[in-house]
This record gives structure tokens, sequence and C-alpha cells, in this order.
């Protein structure tokens, strides 16, 4: 039978319930309730007009409003940590060629001492290229080595102590990071995506792998492509933390983006099934998105979902 440790919740900071006094209603709820974790998404600014396909819809668009409310989620995980005393709290996944490296380690690693050990750095490289755009970031095509860099930067920096850093797409001489994080040697790093790109990331920079709403055909031959890359590059598969984040909507069954019926929706039996495949595969954690129309309803929600589905798994 699952845990209820094994379960976190993203809190959604964009879309209609992305407001202040949910967020941080949803986040000690969370806690009381006993769940491990709270986790946020990134966006910092949504374009008016988005070309961008987004890789989790079956068409390509958006899941809300480009209109609604948008919470920041590192500005958001410093108030949370405030707020909260136990429950972890992670990013996924924080688009790491977004902001300055040594600002977000530093951000991070101080977020880390504050909390004593809380924060778990879900990275990933990005694909709306018109946010990218809007930031001012290093070139959109060469976001992946840029992600590798920005990682290397954070490791180093929470190492703590003089370091500097010589790379391609960035550099500086010799400073001191004092104090490190206050995990050892770095807060845990999950890598998100499902490419090929994402998986040798996973491999060469990452504790885990943060796998988002893909069926249970997809994460076999996914998690075999995983294995078969540790197995070049003398890693472990077995030290790999895996984390699956499914959207959960109830009621009638939507359309997924590989053409199938999306992960997360239909019956409450079609969504256990779809929690139980992720945990058979070998995924210790899930994370759970509800998209509730009201606050009220997003928490009765997820408190079915701990009083009911969990006890089923």
């Amino acid at each position: 039978m699952a845990s209820i440790k094994q379960f976190g919740i993203d809190l959604g900071i964009y879309g209609s319930l992305a407001q202040p006094k949910t967020i941080i209603e949803l986040a000690k709820f969370s806690e009381k309730v006993g769940f491990e974790s709270i986790w946020l998404a990134d966006h910092v600014v949504f374009p008016s007009a988005i070309n961008s396909k987004y890789p989790y819809s079956a068409d390509g668009s958006f899941p809300a409003p480009l209109t609604e409310p948008l919470m920041e989620p590192l500005a958001t995980m410093g108030v949370l940590v405030g707020v909260t005393e136990r429950i972890k709290i992670g990013t996924a996944v924080l688009i790491i060629p977004y902001r300055n490296p040594v600002l977000l380690s530093r951000m991070l690693i101080t977020m880390d001492q504050f909390s004593e050990g809380r924060i778990i750095l879900g990275a990933g490289v990005g694909w709306l290229q018109e946010e990218f755009q809007v930031m001012k970031t290093y070139d959109f095509e060469k976001r992946g080595i840029v992600t590798d860099e920005y990682i290397e930067i954070f490791k180093r920096l929470s190492k703590g102590g003089e370091i500097s850093f010589d790379g391609q797409t960035y550099e500086f001489p010799k400073i001191y990071s004092i104090p490190g994080s206050h995990q050892k040697p770095h807060p845990p790093i999950l890598i998100g995506g499902i490419a090929n790109p994402a998986l040798r990331r996973v491999v060469k920079h990452g504790d885990g792998w943060l796998a988002v709403a893909i069926d249970k055909e997809r994460m076999k031959e996914r998690l075999n492509t995983l294995k078969r890359i540790c197995d070049e590059n003398d890693r472990k598969f077995e030290d790999l933390e895996l984390v699956y984040k499914i959207f959960v909507n109830p009621g009638e069954p939507r359309k997924g983006p590989f053409g199938d019926r999306e992960i997360g929706s239909g019956s409450e039996q079609q969504i256990i099934q779809d929690i139980q495949a992720a945990l058979d595969s070998g995924f210790s954690k899930i994370v759970v998105r509800y998209r509730g129309e009201s606050s009220n309803e997003q928490m009765v929600q997820i408190e079915r979902f701990a009083d009911t589905i969990i006890p089923n798994l």
C-alpha cells in the first residue's frame, strides 16, 4: 500500500487559483494532511501571442488562459519557506536558463538554509521560446548546454567556499559562496523532461528524474532508455530517484498529447490505475496537480485524494 509520504501537491501558481491567500492555505493544508512535499511550476510572464507548442496537451495549447494570474516561483518559494515548518518545497520544474545562475544559486542556497534543508530543485530547459525572448536569455537553441552549465554552477556554489567557473556560456573569477547549502553536497536535483537529451542530463547531472504525464507504454520505454544510458555512463540506475507528475482531472476523459486518453483524466478508477502504473514501474514519488475551479473545490479534491485514492494504491 502506498503512503501519503510518497505524494506531493503542485500548488498551481498560474491560473485562476494563483492568489496569495489560496496558495498559502493550500501549502499549509498539504502539510497538515501529511503530504511529503509541495511543488511550484515556473513561468515569469506570459507573452500575449504564443506560437510555441505546449508539449503536454493534445493540440499544443497552454492549459490556462494567458490573462489569468501568475506568481513567480522563487519569490513564492521564499514565502512558503516562512509559512511552513516540515514539508519539502520543490520546483516542477524551474526553467534554468531564465535566471542569472549565480543569483539563482544563491537564492536557492539561502532558502535551503532558512528551511533547514527542505528545498528540491526540479530543473528543466524550457519550451516557451517567446518567454525566453522576453527574458533576454542566452540563445534559445543553446538552452541545453546553458542548463548543464548553470546546474554545475549551482552545485559548486552549494558546496561552499572559494570557487570559479569557466564554461561555454558563463564564466566568473574566484568568488566566495558562504554559506553553502544546508543539504550536502547540494539540494536534490531532479531533471524534468522525457526526450533523450533530458534523460542524458538525468544521468550526467541529476539525482533523479521528474517525468510528466506519460502513459504506461511510453513510461516503460523511457525507463528502459534511462537504464541503458546509465549503463553506458557507469551510473547506477538504482541510485536515481524517480518522481512522476500527474495532472488530475476527474470526470470525462480528455484527449492526451499522444492521442490517447490524457493520463490523470476520467473516472476515479482510471486515475487510480494511472498512478498505480507509475508506482509499479518504479516511481517512488508522485506529484499531483489538481485543476479545481475554486479553492474550496481544490481542497475537497486533495482531501478526497488523501482519504480515498491513496489507500487504494
